[in-house]
């Protein structure tokens, strides 16, 4: 139920205006304040994350059915049957997003102090710092789709300024055009989507649309609308086939990876296929595919990882992988253990990217894997907490990825998806194995330090950020969902898309069909026990396998002299970058081209020019009459008198 605003939330707005009005502060004096912007841009992400605490913790204590809250502003614009307002929606879905927003949003912004000193645009980056948490809390807020699909594209936006910060650099230049442009199909079926909701709805409003969609809408528009949108959320979050643009984001200022990461963007698609879930309940279909692209994705990601070199190039392609598991979740009807996961791969990627980007601190932004080792004895600290959050992603018993990653391969099983569960299995020992490799040849071993290099540790404003992380990636799921559907976040966003609130939607009607409706929720043979025991089998066992191969078992170095057909393949990343590159820049240039000078050239320019020739030719006969001469005009009048004469005598002898 959506209630009126009581006062308890009516300064809410407060976690928009904080960002907001940080980003307009530094625009304008950003460069003058120099070392100050840093402090500033914190500071208001500081005081929205305390907002969105407090509005948190009064929220939670009331009634399940009393947790939804509309805050209309003002109306955007009315026209004929469309009335849009801008107004935010609290409730648990956009509480929980504001949360991970802010709070770990905070933390890169102090982070970033440290880690920007001294470069001469700081003022500007803290700038698009702010702008973009700013873009990140509209869209979670949003009580529409146009509002949200504003946030949506301001997300987009601020990706591009961001990972083309270091616009002088080409790859990075290049790589902020590719997010930007990949970004665009995805919103192409976003924006197809939503012209489909306001043709069966009359109304973009989430309130309206979802209560209504049971009896509006056939099962298989339920399909139709659910696969646009997750076309777009394929883009922002990045899987197949829109994920090429997400390894190349690093390029841009580490604590920028961290943020797209973690906190924002990539987040922004398993968020919306959650708040729009009565779609996906509606049309089983749409739920299978996002369920399955999810899991096609997780796969190819990590294996991909397993052969990359660059320390941020591993983990953007462990983003990747790590979002194919919410995906699993969120298509497999376990929303509360896809966003679970979702919030508890906020602390930990956050932190292996803010530690990544200390180690390049440390190695004046070396970032080869290959070329480190033993750096636990330069950076103590900095391996210490990038060691936490290796546990976490590895899913160790008691951290916060073992709990959230558990819960989803258990929903994806109790969905009857037992293929997707196999897979998800195989995905966790693949990543421990590959983040083992990443943690032992950075930070253990045999130091393989270039010359000239000195690593250092970082500063205590980019070390008590990771600490941070490093706490909450360890409890944080435990204390946050422990027990499963008993657990905090569960009875919490139990209003949203707890099994209540998915159970509400009702079964489609014979003419819905061939859709089965609500997803089917079954018990496997295997108990929850069970399952969480192989999982971990699965990850600590891929850990074990690539600590004994890196660890002397295995001339890695040596054997990667000779690589065989496999490792070729995922070191080369499936070739997927060249054949998009064949595709669509090469045969791209060559249509063009033909496009140019065929077409354009010869048929379009040859009818426009093909008109001008004739009338040149026609003036050039006319100049012939024009001669300036007094007799050849007489001459002329009087050859027209006698052909009026002539034909006037004709007539009068008819």
């Amino acid at each position: 139920m959506v209630a009126a605003v009581p006062s308890i939330v009516r300064a809410d707005w407060l976690v928009l205006l904080f960002p907001a009005l940080g980003s307009i502060i530094l625009m304008f004096y950003g460069q003058r304040m120099k070392r100050a912007a840093g402090p500033i841009a914190t500071l208001m992400m500081t005081a929205s994350f305390v907002v969105a605490g407090i509005t948190f913790f009064r929220i939670a204590g009331r009634p399940e059915g009393n947790r939804s809250f509309v805050h209309t502003i003002y109306t955007f614009f009315h026209a004929g049957g469309l009335n849009v307002n801008v107004d935010y929606r609290i409730d648990p879905l956009s509480i929980t997003m504001m949360l991970v927003v802010t709070g770990v949003g905070t933390l890169i912004h102090l982070y970033s102090i440290g880690y920007m000193r001294g470069d001469p645009r700081e003022g500007r980056y803290f700038q698009y710092l702010n702008l973009f948490a700013f873009s990140m809390l509209l869209l979670v807020m949003a009580n529409n789709f146009l509002i949200m699909f504003v946030g949506w594209e301001l997300v987009g936006l601020c990706s591009y300024l961001l990972i083309g910060f270091w616009f002088d650099r080409e790859q990075a230049a290049v790589a902020a055009k590719k997010a930007f442009i990949t970004n665009r199909v995805g919103d192409f079926s976003f924006v197809i989507g939503l012209f489909l909701i306001f043709t069966h709805f009359g109304t973009l409003d989430f309130g309206k649309v979802f209560s209504s969609a049971p009896t509006v809408i056939t099962a298989g528009t339920a399909t139709a609308i659910g696969l646009l949108l997750f076309g777009g959320a394929a883009g922002k979050s990045a899987q197949i086939p829109l994920y090429v643009w997400l390894p190349d984001a690093m390029l841009g200022p580490t604590p920028v990876s961290a943020l797209i990461h973690a906190a924002t963007m990539v987040t922004a698609g398993v968020y919306m296929v959650a708040r729009t879930h009565v779609f996906y309940d509606l049309g089983h279909s749409a739920a299978v595919v996002v369920a399955s692209i999810g899991a096609a994705t997780m796969l190819m990601a990590g294996l991909i990882a397993i052969a990359q070199d660059d320390i941020k190039r591993v983990l953007a392609y462990s983003t990747i992988s790590q979002l194919g598991y919410m995906f699993i979740g969120v298509g497999s009807g376990a929303y509360v253990a896809g966003m679970f996961h979702l919030v508890t791969h906020a602390f930990f990627k956050a932190l292996l990217f803010l530690g990544a980007g200390s180690v390049l601190h440390a190695l004046h932004d070396r970032g080869d894997i290959t070329q480190m080792g033993g750096l636990w004895r330069r950076i103590p600290w900095t391996a210490f907490v990038f060691a936490l959050g290796w546990l976490a992603i590895i899913a160790f018993p008691g951290t916060s990825g073992f709990f959230s990653k558990d819960q989803v391969l258990e929903g994806a099983y109790g969905a009857g998806h037992t293929t997707i569960w196999a897979i998800g299995v195989i995905a966790a020992a693949i990543t421990g194995f590959y983040m083992t490799r990443l943690l032992y040849l950075t930070f253990f071993g045999k130091s393989r330090d270039n010359e000239g290099v000195h690593p250092h540790e970082s500063p205590v404003s980019m070390v008590f950020p990771m600490v941070l992380l490093g706490i909450a990636a360890i409890i944080g799921g435990f204390l946050i969902n422990g027990n499963g559907e008993n657990g905090r976040l569960a009875r919490f966003l139990e209003p949203s898309v707890g099994p209540r609130a998915v159970a509400a939607v009702p079964a489609p009607t014979s003419a819905q069909t061939p859709e089965t409706g609500v997803l089917p929720h079954r018990n496997g043979s295997l108990s929850a026990g069970a399952l969480s025991g192989i999982a971990t089998t699965a990850g600590v066992g891929g850990a074990v396998v690539a600590l004994a191969m890196y660890g002397g078992l295995w001339d890695w170095q040596r054997r990667r002299e000779n690589p065989g057909l496999a490792w070729r393949a995922v070191s080369n990343k499936f070739f997927v970058d060249d054949v998009y590159q064949f595709l669509f820049t090469s045969v791209g240039m060559l249509v063009a081209t033909a496009l140019a000078f065929v077409v354009d050239a010869t048929w379009i320019d040859g009818v426009v020019n093909g008109f001008g020739t004739v009338t040149t030719k026609v003036a050039a006969v006319g100049r012939r009459v024009q001669t300036g001469l007094v007799r050849s005009y007489a001459l002329g009048i009087l050859g027209g008198g006698v052909l009026l004469l002539a034909f006037f005598v004709a007539r009068a002898v008819r």
